[in-house]
């Protein structure tokens, strides 16, 4: 992985309320990265040489409740938007592309659908449509543990946080080539994870009921370009939910990797930037 030095700084909002922000610094075209669940906001170090190469600038955020920011219970997808116009104004960016995955992607598409005005380019990878969304069974094909984790949110807070107290890690819900990108360059993940649930299940318990509630704004209203990327394979967020998307957003694009999961659809994320800063600077 290339060393690329990682500036860190805190963004308060005239409540008080703070967000731990990420900046690699250079760069002329700067892209949002928005993390999954449960991650902190590190920007994707296996990505780091491309970017250098293509002149991608990353900066991201712990989204509210993981890391260094403020949690924020009851927020909802679309919020990530107003949090990420705040880092933008404060590092004095006008217009920016956006990248997510997992429910990562599902937040930079929230961040398009509110910020038309100021978004590039969209780059969605493995990340879930909205909930009840139609026409999509929702739950099939998940791993059951992901199925009970989101049916506890579902059923609302305190079911959740009983949910959380027990669960443990299911290595079941990944595949093996997700595996063996977790022990290979994604081995990345453990820096994001590991301190993203050290001090609790906060923030992954606020994604989580994030996704399960209205999203706040309709994909349907997203105007820049978008890439969905998506794992045929994919036990954590099946594929169906890259097509939904992928159908919803009039100005998507689905490239299927059919050989895929969750994680090792992320050997096309080098070509998924690319698309990215060709649209971008188009």
């Amino acid at each position: 992985m290339q060393n690329v030095r990682v500036g860190e700084r805190t963004v308060e909002s005239p409540d008080g309320r703070r967000l731990h922000v990420y900046d690699t610094g250079t760069g002329d075209l700067p892209v949002l990265w928005q993390h999954g669940t449960p991650n902190v906001g590190l920007p994707p170090e296996p990505l780091f040489a491309a970017s250098a190469r293509l002149g991608i600038r990353w900066v991201s955020y712990d989204r509210p409740g993981y890391g260094g920011s403020s949690p924020v219970p009851g927020r909802t997808v679309a919020s990530a938007a107003g949090d990420a116009r705040r880092v933008a104004d404060a590092l004095g960016l006008g217009r920016f592309a956006v990248m997510g995955h997992s429910g990562g992607a599902s937040h930079a598409l929230g961040c398009a659908a509110v910020l038309r005005e100021r978004v590039l380019g969209v780059v969605a990878v493995s990340g879930p449509a909205p909930f009840g969304a139609g026409g999509l069974d929702w739950f099939a094909g998940m791993a059951p543990s992901c199925r009970a984790s989101l049916t506890a949110a579902a059923a609302g807070r305190a079911a959740k946080e009983r949910h959380e107290a027990e669960a443990g890690y299911d290595p079941e819900m990944f595949t093996p080539a997700d595996h063996a990108a977790l022990a290979g360059d994604w081995s990345w993940f453990d820096k994001v994870v590991r301190p993203a649930v050290a001090a609790g299940h906060c923030g992954l318990i606020d994604d989580d009921l994030a996704y399960v509630r209205p999203w706040g704004c309709d994909p349907a209203s997203v105007t820049a370009p978008v890439l969905v990327l998506h794992g045929g394979q994919d036990r954590v967020v099946p594929f169906a939910h890259g097509q939904w998307l992928a159908s919803h957003c009039p100005s998507a694009e689905l490239r299927p990797r059919p050989a895929d999961g969750h994680i090792s659809v992320l050997a096309g994320a080098e070509d998924a930037l690319e698309w990215l800063a060709g649209r971008a600077r188009a």
